[in-house]
C-alpha cells in the first residue's frame, strides 16, 4: 500500500522533479533544431544509462541479472521513455516548449483513470472524476475547437504530446510492480534506460542516419548532456523513489508543476509568450489537479 498523503520530503522531491522535467522541454527545444527526434531521444537515454551505470559501479551496487526483471524493464522503457520521448520530441518541432509542457500536464488526468482500473489502493472517486472533467475542458480549450472540424499539422503535433501523457499514465501504473519485486529505484531507472537505448539504436540509424548529420555546436551538446544527466538520470531516480512511496496518481501530479518551470525557461531564454487562452486553459487544468489531489474537497 502507498501513502495517500505525501510527506514534506515527498513534496520536496516532487518539486525537484518538476524542475528537472520542466527543464527538459527547454533542452529539447534547443537541441531539436539540429538533431532529429529519434537520434535526440537515443542520445538522451544512452548518456543517462551510462551515467547511472557508472554511478552504480562506483557505489558497488550489483546489476540485476534476472531476465524476467529485464523484460519488465523493457516494457517500462517503452511506456516511460521510447513512446513519450519520441512523441514529445517530434511534437516540439512545431509546438512551443511552454505549450508542450501544458499538454504534458494532463498526465495525472489519464493516470486517475488508468490507476482506477488497475490499482486497488488508487481507486476512482467522484472527486477525481470532477478533476478529470475539469482538466479535459482545459485540454479542449488549449488545443482549440478546430480539432473537431479537421486535423491540421499543428493539431497532430499537439495530439502527439497528448499521447505521450497517456503513455506516462500507463507507465506510472505499470511501474508500481517494482516495489513489490524489491528493486531499488536507481536499478529500475537504469534498467528502463538501457532497454530504451537498445531498442532506439536501430530505429535512429534507419530513420535519421545520424552519421551524416552536421556536427552540433557546443550549446546543443550542453543541452543534450543536461537533458541526459539531470532531466533523465537524476529525474528517474526521484521518479521511482516517489512512485514506491506516494503512488502513481500523486507522483504524476508533478506534471501540474512542470509548466511553471518550463514556461519560465521558455520565456527567459527563448522569448516565447502565451496568450490569454493558454493561461485560461492552464488554470482549468490546475483546478483539475487540485481537485484530484484533494486540495479543494475532502477525498472519499
Amino acid at each position: 500500500m502507498i501513502n495517500q498523503q505525501m510527506s514534506r520530503f515527498d513534496w520536496a522531491m516532487l518539486v525537484a522533479l518538476s524542475i528537472l522535467w520542466g527543464g527538459s522541454f527547454f533542452f529539447v527545444e534547443v537541441a531539436i533544431e539540429v538533431i532529429p527526434p529519434l537520434t535526440l531521444v537515443w542520445l538522451r537515454v544512452t548518456l543517462a544509462a551510462l551515467a547511472l551505470w557508472a554511478f552504480m559501479l562506483l557505489r558497488g551496487t550489483a546489476i540485476a541479472k534476472n531476465w524476467e526483471l529485464w523484460a519488465a524493464f523493457a516494457m517500462m522503457g517503452l511506456l516511460n521513455n521510447m513512446l513519450p520521448f519520441v512523441l514529445i520530441a517530434w511534437g516540439q518541432q512545431t509546438v512551443s516548449s511552454g505549450l508542450a509542457s501544458i499538454l504534458n500536464a494532463t498526465t495525472p488526468l489519464f493516470t486517475v483513470i488508468v490507476a482506477g482500473f488497475f490499482l486497488k489502493d488508487e481507486q476512482f472517486t467522484k472527486a477525481k472524476l470532477m478533476g478529470v472533467l475539469c482538466g479535459l475542458m482545459g485540454i479542449v480549450l488549449l488545443i482549440g475547437m478546430d480539432v473537431l472540424h479537421g486535423i491540421g499539422a499543428n493539431i497532430i503535433a499537439q495530439l502527439a504530446v497528448l499521447c505521450a501523457a497517456i503513455s506516462y499514465a500507463f507507465a506510472g501504473v505499470f511501474g508500481r510492480r517494482f516495489q513489490a519485486m524489491g528493486v531499488e529505484p536507481v536499478m529500475v531507472a537504469l534498467g528502463q534506460l538501457v532497454m530504451s537505448a537498445l531498442f532506439l539504436l536501430p530505429m535512429a540509424f534507419y530513420f535519421d542516419n545520424p552519421l551524416v548529420l552536421v556536427t552540433p555546436d557546443y550549446p546543443v551538446w550542453l543541452s543534450i548532456i543536461a537533458l541526459a544527466l539531470f532531466s533523465t538520470a537524476l529525474a528517474y531516480i526521484l521518479y521511482f523513489r516517489l512512485l514506491a512511496t506516494a503512488g502513481a496518481t500523486n507522483l504524476l501530479l508533478v506534471t501540474f508543476l512542470i509548466p511553471v518551470s518550463a514556461i519560465a525557461l521558455g520565456t527567459i531564454f527563448l522569448g516565447e509568450t502565451l496568450g490569454l487562452t493558454d493561461f485560461a486553459a492552464m488554470a482549468l487544468i490546475a483546478l483539475g489537479m487540485a481537485i484530484i489531489d484533494g486540495r479543494l474537497f475532502e477525498k472519499e
